[in-house]
């Protein structure tokens, strides 16, 4: 999507799908970056010969937190962009569940619901979206979650 609309157009959508990002490769060579960046070396994430054999998954799996940190770029392709927004922060969640693995070599991608848009200064506004991270040729998502978001103005 990633159109351009106004702080009020914005607020209206509550309610709506507001955007779907475009599909993303988890292969083996990201999740083992991310193993190396967060020093989380589980023989699930980078052993596939061990993976295979012992895990139910019959192969490796992404981090959740991997997953988790792919909502960034799933954002900025998806969500709208809102005129006169000076900068977004993350704000957490409310909810997070990983609802199913994310196989080495699957693609994935984001799904987001805007749920709430809240004024609380006439310069920052409270964004609450749902998103569901859809794993391809899959029944259940990866995850599902209740991200909140600061979006301030000038």
């Amino acid at each position: 999507m990633n159109s351009m609309v106004e702080r009020d157009a914005y607020i209206n959508m509550v309610g709506s799908e507001v955007g779907v990002s475009e599909w993303h490769l988890v292969d083996q060579k990201r999740i083992d970056e991310f193993a190396e960046a967060t020093e989380d070396r589980q023989f699930i994430h980078i052993d596939p010969v061990r993976a295979k054999a012992e895990t139910p998954f019959g192969a490796t799996v992404a981090h959740g937190f991997l997953t988790v940190s792919l909502l960034s770029v799933f954002s900025y392709e998806a969500l709208p962009k809102i005129s006169g927004a000076t900068m977004g922060v993350n704000y957490g969640f409310d909810k997070l569940r990983f609802i199913s693995p994310v196989r080495a070599g699957s693609r994935i991608r984001g799904r987001f619901t805007l749920t709430e848009a809240t004024l609380r200064k006439p310069t920052e506004l409270l964004s609450r979206t749902s998103v569901s991270v859809e794993i391809e040729g899959e029944a259940k998502p990866a995850l599902v979650a209740d991200w909140l978001g600061l979006i301030y103005f000038a």
